[in-house]
Parts: C-alpha cells; sequence; structure tokens
C-alpha cells in the first residue's frame, strides 16, 4: 500500500527542479515505490571536491533533495509541510565520476517529525554514503511555496 498523499507522477516531480540546487547539481527523480523514492546525481566538475572524489556536500544535498521530497509526499500540502531539522552522513566509498544513486525510505512517520534514511550507491551498486534525515512537520502556513 502506497504511502504517498500526493500525486508522485516523474514529470511533476522533475519540474519542481527549475531554478533550484537540484538543477545546478543534475540531480534526478529516477523511480517511486510504493514506500520509496530513487533519484540520481552526476559525478562530474559540479559534484567534485578539489581531489576529483564526489563532494561530501553533494552526497548530502542528493540525499537532503530525496528525503525532503518523500517526506512533503506523505503530507497534504493544504495542510502540512516538511522542512530540515537535522541530517547526518557517512561517507564510505569515493567515487571520481559516473552517476550515484540514492534510495530513500522513511523510517518513522510521525505527526510532528518524520526520520528517512538515504542510501547513496555508485554504478556498481557499492554503498557510498549513507544519511539520516530529520523532518519536521509543521503546519502549511508556516512555509509558503516561492
Amino acid at each position: 500500500m502506497t504511502i504517498w498523499k500526493q500525486a508522485t507522477d516523474l514529470a511533476r516531480l522533475d519540474g519542481w527542479r527549475a531554478n533550484t540546487m537540484l538543477e545546478v547539481l543534475g540531480i534526478r527523480i529516477t523511480e517511486v515505490g510504493e514506500d520509496w523514492l530513487r533519484g540520481t546525481m552526476p559525478v562530474d566538475h559540479r559534484t567534485h571536491q578539489p581531489y576529483g572524489l564526489l563532494h561530501g556536500g553533494a552526497s548530502v544535498a542528493l540525499a537532503e533533495t530525496l528525503g525532503s521530497m518523500g517526506a512533503m509526499l506523505t503530507l497534504d500540502p493544504e495542510q502540512e509541510r516538511a522542512v530540515g531539522l537535522d541530517i547526518n552522513a557517512n561517507h564510505v566509498r569515493g567515487v571520481r565520476a559516473g552517476t550515484v544513486t540514492g534510495t530513500a525510505r522513511p523510517l518513522h512517520r510521525g505527526r510532528s517529525t518524520q526520520v528517512w534514511e538515504i542510501r547513496i550507491e555508485n554504478e556498481e551498486g557499492a554503498l557510498v554514503c549513507i544519511a539520516r534525515l530529520t523532518m519536521a512537520v509543521v503546519p502549511a502556513d508556516v512555509v509558503k511555496p516561492r
């Protein structure tokens, strides 16, 4: 059974990229399951740190994007919004080129908070980063869309 309260068609989600960091970094939502969300990010000049490896901050940006979108999609946007409260990430493997793929799944969906786990893997399926994102659920009038 799906956890989503909003439409999850990829064209709609892709539209959220316009004029944001997602567009700059090349982050794309690629799949949506019953209780998970998946997206990709290129490993190139936009996401490298000075040693030519995937920047940890870029991995965290992908993780927060996936967890935040997932959290928002579980809420009624007329009533509630999800905003980031805390994120932590462990970077376990370097990547120099290609694409990384993140998959976000909820660990907890409560009335006032949600906790999401995001696994980021390289093209061979090896773990690159594991992140945990805590989202605050707030009334819709607290955070207005741009």
